[in-house]
């Protein structure tokens, strides 16, 4: 069964769900990930997509459908959605999809962790950027000893400010709340706590799947 992984920028996130893809074969689909992919393909909508972020627009609802939609219909196991959906629109056009292609939501998973805490790993936090156009966080799954031997380059994001952060948070809480709010109406939404070590915040995820 898909699960939605949710969870402010620098909750963990992307770590948790790549250790969710090593052991329990699910599949991590990133909308980040997909869109650069895209990009990085060459393909017009590739073009239509550097075109809308350039304008510093955001990609709208039914072209991320129609993206996602692409990479979900070849999908063979479960997958973990991650940065999707972020508004209650979104939650619902995910439902139809899920439907239309014969898969169905699980549980909504939302990793928690205090705003002060998020900026004070997002301040600090290194990206690496590999050859084939693919982002890497560097932590506990991803090292800088990784990224130099796969030929990446170690980065910060400019977005990575104090101010930057506190800004995206703000964001992030007016278009999460009411998407939280969307699932814990319908039964699927559930917490754990972020700030843990890593290996015990998917000790806590393994619990919640289990349940």
């Amino acid at each position: 069964m898909d699960i939605v992984l949710m969870g402010a920028p620098g909750a963990g996130k992307g770590t948790q769900a790549e250790q969710l893809e090593k052991q329990l074969h699910y599949m991590h689909i990133s909308t980040g990930d997909v869109l650069r992919k895209e990009m990085a393909s060459g393909s017009e909508l590739g073009k239509e997509i550097s075109a809308v972020i350039n304008r510093g627009d955001l990609i709208p609802d039914d072209m991320m459908l129609s993206i996602l939609k692409k990479v979900v219909s070849g999908a063979k196991g479960d997958i973990i959605f991650d940065g999707f959906p972020r508004t209650v629109k979104q939650a619902e056009m995910l439902d139809k999809m899920l439907c239309e292609l014969g898969r169905k939501l699980g549980k909504v998973i939302n990793v928690s962790l205090a705003d002060e805490v998020v900026i004070a790993r997002l301040s600090t936090r290194k990206q690496c950027k590999l050859p084939n156009g693919e982002t890497k966080q560097i932590g506990p799954n991803f090292s800088l000893e990784d990224c130099k031997a796969q030929g990446g380059e170690v980065f910060t994001r400019k977005d990575d400010t104090p101010e930057s952060i506190a800004h995206r948070l703000s964001v992030y809480h007016k278009q999460t709340a009411p998407v939280a709010d969307f699932y814990r109406a319908a039964g699927r939404f559930v917490e754990v706590n972020g700030d843990q070590a890593p290996d015990q915040v998917f000790a806590d995820l393994l619990t919640v799947l289990k349940a």
